[in-house]
């Protein structure tokens, strides 16, 4: 028997896994010939680009609804050393024992994460990274709206107005109104910390207009050019020597690739991914492949993949196609996503879409808040329980489980 073996139960991770069986049920393979393995410390696929709205602990789906329909092994484990020339990976289990795992080909698409800050007080940082770490936000608004008056009470600074902080900025300003007594909505502040002098500098200036309008109407607080110096339990210290008063600081500023991509002797840029080929191949590291944020993939005209879900479920198919069509000696397709574009939710000011590499404006508003919330709430999710369903949805031609795919 053949292994292929995946490692992350994120959507490049999953994706793989079932782009794989697909492949191989295609071209008539038996189950018993090829072994598709997932390694995964939890056991959810985590809705991670939902993680900044309400209610975050809901935002999942049981690993075993997705994988197991379709004869993907999941095992329960955290993955300590990956050998390439041995073609094995450690992992130790819930019992804490080493488990080895052998593999024919490794799809490497272990995520990413939020690079924590080295500052005075950085314990008293939240983020939204992952679920646990969103629900922590959550229950500590709701337990500090519920204490004593103190200053800053409804107060939330969020450092980084990227895609992420935009994102949490807006949401927070209806959330806090809602935790807020009615006599108090006018202590209800959301402070947006940016280094750059522009917000969502990588955005670029296509949605800028729209976006600093919608967080002018909301009330949002721009430090634009400034740092986080310093956090406390209750107030941050700004560049400039400005204190505001808060009852949390959320920390959005930067990504990067998961630190298993050390473990992998190949080439990596300035975010730890791994250099990949057209094919997703890990250059100069046979039998590895990598998909989703811990792959630095070109796409349309040379652009580097962002760290983002809508390059991560078509990632995934694409690797999980590969992965086994290398396994069965076919020829390998070149990873081909969608056109480029970006949906922005800008909580109760509706969202922004943009098209393409230079981000132009198609749709505003609550039009676009429509379409952001189908994307939220149907598209990125996978298919579960009905195995002809499931890889219908995995054709590496379909960047999300449409319609056609999962009814």
């Amino acid at each position: 028997m053949k292994n292929i073996l995946v490692i992350g139960g994120g959507f490049a991770g999953v994706w793989s896994a079932l782009g794989a069986v697909r492949t191989a049920r295609e071209n008539g393979i038996d189950p018993d010939e090829i072994q598709v393995t997932l390694v995964s410390s939890g056991d959810d696929l985590v809705i991670r680009p939902r993680l900044y709205e309400a209610a975050p602990e809901g935002m999942r789906v049981s690993l075993d609804r997705v994988l197991g329909p379709v004869g993907v092994r999941r095992v329960a484990a955290t993955v300590t050393s990956i050998d390439t020339y041995a073609r094995s990976v450690v992992a130790v289990g819930r019992d804490a024992r080493e488990i080895v795992l052998p593999y024919d080909r490794l799809v490497l698409a272990a995520g990413s994460q939020v690079v924590r800050p080295e500052l005075r007080g950085a314990e008293h940082l939240f983020d939204i990274d992952t679920m646990g770490a969103a629900a922590r936000l959550e229950n500590h608004l709701r337990r500090a709206a519920e204490q004593q008056p103190f200053e800053g009470q409804f107060t939330v600074v969020v450092v980084g107005a990227g895609f992420t902080g935009l994102e949490i900025a807006t949401e927070l300003t209806e959330r806090l109104r809602e935790m807020a007594p009615a006599d108090r909505h006018g202590e209800v502040r959301v402070v947006l910390v940016e280094r750059a002098d522009v917000v969502g500098p990588e955005l670029g200036e296509g949605p800028r207009p729209h976006i600093t309008g919608v967080l002018a109407e909301l009330g949002v607080e721009l430090r634009l050019g400034a740092t986080l110096e310093e956090a406390g339990e209750r107030s941050v210290t700004l560049s400039g020597g400005e204190v505001v008063p808060a009852a949390a600081t959320v920390w959005t500023a930067g990504m990067r690739a998961s630190d298993l991509t050390a473990l992998v002797p190949g080439e990596r840029d300035r975010i730890g991914r791994l250099v990949v080929d057209d094919h997703l191949r890990v250059q100069g590291v046979p039998g590895v492949y990598a998909a989703g944020d811990t792959a630095a993939a070109r796409a349309e005209d040379e652009h580097l993949v962002t760290q983002s879900c809508q390059h991560a479920v078509p990632l995934g198919k694409f690797a999980g196609r590969n992965v086994a069509a290398d396994l069965l000696g076919l020829d390998l397709v070149p990873f081909a996503p969608d056109p480029y574009v970006t949906c922005l939710d800008l909580g109760p000011g509706g969202a922004v879409l943009t098209s393409g590499w230079d981000r132009a404006v198609q749709l505003t508003g609550q039009e676009a808040k429509k379409l952001k919330q189908q994307i939220n709430a149907d598209w990125i999710y996978p298919p579960v329980d009905d195995a002809e369903h499931i890889l219908r949805a995995a054709d590496h031609r379909t960047t999300w489980p449409t319609e056609e795919a999962t009814a």
